[in-house]
């Protein structure tokens, strides 16, 4: 029995750690990158914060050298007001839709589906239906990582 317990007390502890590490791994990209050799990372979802950014929207997010991976969480309606970045973004539904308005176009990107936004390229999307996707960044989101995305605080 005691035995569990340390076993259990040591899972969390590395929650905590992890969460941490994984916290500082995303500042120290910020700047130009993490400096010296990259590192293996392996980060559950479940050891990184959840953060509400509106009643609509929460994400997560993972930070390497040079890419930067997001689980973004939508509720239907949810808008993603028009912005664009220097970073490519490779967005993957994993479940529900989001309608891109970019390039013209619209684009509805259902559950099983990519698009690929170039640099520096308008976009702007709306949840479809509840919605889960994973957006992919290179080089990783610097404003998501100081908070100061203010396009996606505060309103739907």
């Amino acid at each position: 029995m005691a035995n569990k317990k340390a076993k259990k007390k040591s899972h969390v502890a590395l929650k905590k750690s992890q969460t941490v590490s994984a916290h500082s791994r995303a500042k120290r990209a910020v700047g130009k990158h993490a400096a010296g050799p990259a590192s293996l990372q392996y980060t559950p979802w479940s050891a990184v914060p959840l953060e509400d950014l509106n009643p609509f929207l929460q994400r997560q997010f993972v930070v390497g050298q040079e890419i930067m991976l997001a689980r973004v969480l939508m509720k239907k309606g949810c808008i993603v007001p028009e912005h664009s970045h220097h970073n490519e973004q490779l967005t993957y539904i994993l479940q529900g839709a989001l309608k891109f308005w970019i390039d013209g176009r619209e684009i509805v990107v259902h559950a099983g589906e990519t698009l690929c936004i170039p640099s520096n390229m308008p976009h702007k999307a709306e949840a479809m239906e509840d919605t889960v996707d994973l957006d992919v960044f290179a080089p990783p989101r610097a404003d998501w990582i100081n908070k100061t995305d203010q396009y996606l605080r505060g309103k739907k």
